[in-house]
């Protein structure tokens, strides 16, 4: 809807210039998306990722220091079938985004929209390939997860995935202990709803939250990131049981 404000914004650093990049290449794949005939079957692909997530993190998942970190991560940032309206919204303020946010946060927020982008990605492709070979996404297994994730022969994009939940992870939880952040949030409820922008509010209110609630967010973030590049490895390697890992992890 506003891909030609994206790409008739100026913009003069480094990292605006990516934010608008992936932002567009966001905004291209969503509409390829929205048209594909298995979109559907992506949201049960999605589902079932989750749900596995959830499984292979119940310890975490289950503390109280971070459940709701975890939840927010599931729910929010992995969840393509509910945010048509905030990602439109990022795209309707780009201009303004660029003029008045600071470069470290237009690189984070990049970080974010590339991680959702690559993300989806994925699951798009895992799921055409489990329809290339028979294998449905509406009665997933393990294996049949396992099989399409190796054929899908993408373990560069996965690697990077990993790194970028890392990478933001580690930068929202900086942006999270600034105290006149959550002011601001505090008091732009009613300016945002003014603006139409509520929903997008509403999600960086709820990542602002979570995130202040969690015990220590760089230990969760490293630990999710060592347990889910051993994950990889377990798949590409062919291991008969790849989510479960061992306990000092």
């Amino acid at each position: 809807m506003y891909r030609q404000r994206l790409v008739d914004t100026e913009v003069s650093s480094d990292g605006a210039r990516r934010l608008q990049r992936l932002l567009i290449d966001y905004h291209d794949f969503r509409q390829h998306k929205k048209q594909h005939p298995l979109l559907d079957d992506t949201y049960r692909v999605t589902d079932w990722q989750a749900q596995r997530l959830k499984a292979t993190h119940q310890d975490l998942y289950e503390h109280p220091g971070y459940h709701i970190g975890l939840e927010f991560l599931l729910t929010d940032l992995y969840a393509p079938t509910s945010m048509t309206q905030r990602d439109d919204n990022i795209d309707r303020v780009f201009p303004k985004m660029v003029k008045w946010l600071p470069e470290r946060q237009l690189d984070t927020l990049a970080g974010l929209v590339e991680l959702n982008l690559v993300t989806q990605q994925l699951d798009l492709e895992l799921t055409e390939y489990l329809t290339a070979h028979d294998m449905l996404a509406t009665d997933l297994s393990a294996e049949a997860y396992c099989e399409a994730y190796r054929l899908s022969r993408q373990p560069e994009l996965r690697e990077r995935q990993i790194d970028l939940v890392e990478d933001v992870g580690l930068q929202l939880e900086r942006y999270v202990r600034n105290r006149t952040l959550g002011w601001l949030l505090s008091i732009g409820k009613t300016p945002a709803e003014m603006a139409g922008l509520e929903d997008l509010h509403s999600f960086l209110h709820r990542g602002y939250s979570a995130f202040r609630q969690m015990d220590n967010v760089e230990i969760l973030i490293r630990r999710l990131v060592r347990r889910e590049t051993r994950v990889m490895e377990n798949i590409l390697q062919g291991h008969p049981d790849p989510f479960t890992l061992p306990g000092d992890l």
